[in-house]
Parts: structure tokens; sequence; C-alpha cells
């Protein structure tokens, strides 16, 4: 058997045609972030959906960095890395604001 080795590539055809290159976009972790919550969040189908949610989740205070497992069409998990929690209204509100639907967290 041949071990697989991951290359990072993507499938460019499985976003929308203004970001079809990068079909996910992920920031590095902050190490200093001490709270880490996951979201599902439901509509995102490229980087540019990918850097919405980002822009307005990263806007709450407190809030260090935000990782996202995109899953182009489907639900996306959102990890929020953050010094204290953020209030549950906070991040639905920011997701909204982006255009999105907040589908819970994950279990």
């Amino acid at each position: 058997m041949t071990d697989r080795i991951d290359l990072g590539l993507k499938d460019t055809n499985a976003g929308c045609a203004c970001c079809a290159t990068s079909a996910a976009t992920d920031a590095p972790a902050s190490t200093a972030a001490t709270v880490t919550e996951d979201v599902l969040v439901t509509g995102m189908t490229c980087s540019h959906c990918v850097s919405s949610v980002t822009e307005e989740l990263t806007a709450i205070d407190g809030v260090e960095n935000v990782t996202v497992d995109l899953n182009a069409g489907g639900t996306s998990r959102v990890t929020i890395h953050s010094s204290t929690p953020i209030d549950a209204a906070a991040v639905q509100a920011a997701v909204e604001e982006a255009g999105y639907t907040l589908a819970g967290a994950p279990a």
C-alpha cells in the first residue's frame, strides 16, 4: 500500500465564480487564545464567503482569530478563538451581518 501525501490542493470547481481559485481559507490559530468555540454556518460556498464571516466575527471584542472549515454549499465549521467567552447573540448577529445563517454548535 502506498502512503498518500496531502498536498493541500482544493477543488477549484467547488466555489462560486467570483472566487473559484481558492475554495477554502484557514487562518492560523493564535497560540494566545484561551477560549475556543465551534459554531456551524450554512450558506458559504467560497473563499469570499469565508472572508466575510471571518471579518464580521473578528470585529467582536475579544475575538483573536477565526478559522473556517469550508463545506461549500453545506454546513461549515467555524472556530472562534478568543481571550474570553463570546456572547452567542453577538456571534449570531455577526454571522447574519455577513449574510449567512448560524446553524448552531456542533455536537
